[in-house]
């Protein structure tokens, strides 16, 4: 029987039919035609997805707790959750709860059980929390924060001009229907793609203008373009007087860049950053993403900045075809984007969208000083293995007094814990993710099991619920009132539910109090999708115009017919659709802002920085973390569903590999300031002579370790000054041929 659902190993989790056998295995996957946003489509990727829901894995199916020896043992779920409440409760009492720290919640799928942990980090007073965003993301919200107070997305389906940096959205999507949106941007002689990246991708091998960067000079490059667009006069001058404010500060830093010098540092001809610069402005519409390329490497924060007055500078947002801000059934990204802003207790990074940043976090256990984090909570994350510097963080968890993992397998991070507590994979279980980016009708799919959990699991928000009651916060007492409204119909309970939420401490408590109440009312047995209902409503009640014009209503209706078509429809819905002007609305001031200080002033400094030159002693850039055609993330543990490339082979020019005497399937030896490690080689003229990759994904251990953890080889002091962003696309290098 075929059986909707979504691929879950990138952001746009394309609807998915999956025929499922007696067995539970699944025989075959095809894209769903009814999904509202992929439409049928999927990459090659989604059609193995039976290698993570069956494969050979460590799947767990017994909470575990750690012997003395270091060994784990069997324990029930009553003992676990008994146990773990005591023991955090200790450490709150002891401590504080501020050095209770929980990493995760979910990955590029899986948000639905990480919404609950609000009120188990409530019942026991902790307050900082990371996630892979902080590795990733939040230099580019926080400035979006500044400039525009929203993070924006931007519609390639139909712009004049695609831009992507730091971006192979070929391999990494990032858009509904990826590759097939490229194509036809390549095939439309009307339509121009621009790709500003170190390396030739296969997005770059499709695009009409390659800007191959010199490694880690992004940021010269795009200030050269930036500045092109004004001394050329190729600004959108009427656009801007109308909807921008801090114009004059910025001409006059852009008015006296050197474009020449610092197309020579970029390794970039002028000319083509000139052309360039003219079809971005001469397009009636411009679409833009900047990615883990630029993202994870140096100067992240001041590129997302640059990046975004490229975009303004020439009066692309809030149009068709251009950059928007979309709507949201549960925010993500959001930030106030302060300057001076809440900081991390003991590195004193910069907290961005309420995310310590993960390269400090380490720094922030492995120290004397009193308010280090004491214990972690870990969600569907696998920190030992994704963050800078693995060998540090392997140290850090085991300084700890308690670390819980809450996981379908045994991760290199749950070996490390305390107690590890199974729960079912992400089919086996009312699942979404929040990663709801589109205009001007955006998605949202809840969705539902394809077959049964095995004995043994416990879903997260029952996990959570199980730990918030032991914790002794919330009760049978606490729930009557709201079951007993229940009982009596919707708005009765909404009324109910809402007096509720008028005490702080209960308001925490959100999410359990519905699963507890709401949860068993609804039908197909989606008690895991009560905290939906009061972000439908909050839904309903931020997009008024954009919930009605998608079919639900108004007013307290429509959060309640949004609510049930979300509970209803297993292929997905439209949640909202949205006209153009909604991105304006939507913004928190009527103008946006070019002028953010620190960073302008930033990037008038960087003509008087030294010239970025390679060091004898590590004459290559590791790119640590490539996307190839068979890697994801690491819920793909099993390494046979990689058809290509098995043992991630480290991509390098085949210059360098002349140079070396080596040829494809040759060793060498990597080392990095961090670790050494033998891998073998697959020569290529995508890449420049010194700049060299491996491929995100790989280094983990099943039966036996396959390939490289990039982690291994990153530091974790080499982050970004402004966000704490990771370098892992800027690791200096050498190379030794064996």
């Amino acid at each position: 029987m075929w059986k909707p659902n979504a691929c879950i190993l990138c952001e746009c989790n394309c609807g998915i039919e999956i025929l499922v056998g007696d067995d539970g295995s699944f025989e075959k996957i095809r894209g769903d035609k009814q999904h509202p946003a992929s439409a049928g489509y999927t990459c090659n990727k989604a059609l193995r997805l039976d290698l993570y829901q069956n494969g050979s894995t460590g799947r767990l199916t017994s909470p575990l707790r750690r012997r003395a020896d270091g060994t784990f043992e069997e324990i029930g779920w009553d003992t676990a959750i008994s146990e773990i409440a005591a023991r955090l409760g200790e450490v709150r009492d002891t401590f504080g709860g501020e050095t209770i720290f929980y990493y995760g919640g979910g990955g590029q799928g899986n948000h639905l059980g990480g919404s609950y942990s609000p009120a188990t980090l409530s019942a026991f007073g902790a307050r900082y929390r990371s996630s892979a965003l902080a590795q990733e993301k939040t230099g580019e919200f926080w400035v979006s924060a500044r400039m525009l107070g929203h993070i924006t997305r931007a519609d390639f389906e139909h712009c004049e001009v695609a831009l992507f940096i730091g971006k192979n959205p070929y391999q990494s999507h990032g858009f509904p229907r990826a590759r097939a949106v490229l194509k036809e941007i390549a095939k439309d002689p009307a339509r121009s793609m621009i790709v500003i990246d170190p390396v030739r991708t296969d997005t770059a091998d499709l695009a009409d203008f390659h800007l191959q960067v010199r490694p880690g000079t992004d940021l010269y490059l795009l200030t050269a373009l930036a500045a092109v667009l004004v001394q050329e006069n190729l600004i959108a001058a009427d656009w801007l007087a109308e909807h921008a404010d801090g114009l004059a500060a910025v001409t006059s830093v852009l008015e006296e860049v050197p474009v020449g010098e610092y197309c020579v540092i970029a390794g970039v001809e002028e000319s083509r950053v000139r052309e360039t610069a003219a079809r971005i402005a001469a397009a009636e519409s411009v679409a833009v993403f900047e990615d883990l390329g630029v993202q994870m490497n140096r100067d992240s924060t001041l590129v997302s900045y640059v990046e975004k007055l490229i975009w303004l500078l020439t009066g692309n947002f809030g149009k068709r075809g251009a950059q928007y801000v979309p709507s949201s059934l549960v925010p993500l990204g959001r930030d106030r984007g302060r300057a001076d802003g809440p900081r991390s207790p003991v590195a004193g990074a910069r907290i961005i969208s309420g995310l310590v940043p993960c390269n400090v976090i380490a720094e922030e256990i492995l120290t004397d000083h009193p308010a280090r984090y004491r214990a972690m909570l870990i969600e569907s994350a696998n920190p030992a293995h994704s963050l800078a510097d693995s060998a540090r963080m392997r140290e850090a968890l085991r300084a700890l007094e308690l670390v819980v993992v809450i996981d379908i397998a045994m991760t290199e991070t749950a070996r490390l814990a305390d107690y590890v507590l199974p729960a079912p994979t992400q089919f086996e279980k009312f699942e979404a993710t929040f990663f709801n980016f589109d205009f001007p009708r955006n998605v949202f799919h809840l969705r539902h099991p394809v077959v049964p959990a095995p004995e043994g699991v416990l879903s997260e928000p029952e996990i959570h619920a199980r730990l918030v009651e032991a914790a002794g916060v919330l009760s049978d007492e606490d729930y009557a009132p709201l079951r007993e409204a229940a009982s009596r119909g919707r708005a009765e309970f909404a009324q109910a539910f809402l007096a509720l939420m008028a005490d702080p401490a209960k308001r925490r408590l959100a999410p359990v109090l519905l699963y507890r109440t709401l949860g068993p009312t609804l039908p197909h047995d989606a008690a895991a999708a009560a905290v939906l209902w009061m972000a439908a409503h909050e839904c309903a009640r931020k997009n008024p115009a954009g919930v009605e014009k998608a079919g639900y209503g108004s007013g307290f209706e429509a959060g309640e017919r949004l609510f049930a078509a979300i509970i209803d429809s297993p292929h997905g819905i439209e949640f909202t659709d949205d006209d153009q002007d909604a991105s304006w609305q939507r913004l928190p001031r009527p103008r946006v802002q070019l002028d953010v200080p620190e960073l302008l002033a930033a990037v008038a400094a960087l003509r008087d920085r030294p010239e970025p030159r390679p060091d004898p002693d590590w004459p290559f850039v590791l790119s640590a973390g490539e996307r190839r055609a068979f890697t994801a993330n690491t819920i793909m543990r099993d390494p046979s569903w990689r058809r290509r490339d098995p043992d991630g082979r480290l991509r390098m020019s085949v210059t360098d590999a002349a140079r070396l005497g080596v040829e494809a399937g040759d060793h060498v030896r990597l080392t990095t300031r961090r670790g050494s490690t033998e891998v073998p080689v697959d020569p290529t003229d995508a890449m420049q002579p010194g700049h060299i990759s491996l491929p995100n994904g790989l280094g983990l251990t099943v039966r036996e370790r396959t390939g490289v953890a990039p982690n291994e080889l990153t530091a974790a002091e080499d982050r970004d000054e402004w966000a704490g962003t990771p370098w892992h696309k800027h690791v200096p290098a050498r190379l030794e041929a064996l």
